[in-house]
């Protein structure tokens, strides 16, 4: 079973990441995502560059993952 530990992992070895926070059960994950790479990019794009650092792995071992992504910038002003 994958842990959340292990999916910061996987986001932070695929993603240049500012922040990475992991939460869940084992199947449902929640993640905050924070990265430079998400500038100028639509939700969609941004939650499709998380997909892609994952990989395979969304479909072999993450059931579900729901993720907030947001710029430094954004990030900053919460």
């Amino acid at each position: 079973m994958v842990t959340p530990e292990q999916i910061e992992h996987y986001i932070r070895q695929g993603l240049p990441c500012d922040h990475v926070e992991v939460r869940g059960d084992g199947q449902h994950f929640e993640a905050v995502i924070v990265s430079p790479v998400f500038r100028g990019k639509s939700m969609v794009q941004q939650h499709q560059a998380v997909y892609a650092a994952l990989g395979d792995r969304m479909r072999e071992e993450i059931h579900a993952l729901s993720m907030k992504t947001f710029t430094p910038e954004d990030w900053a002003k919460r």
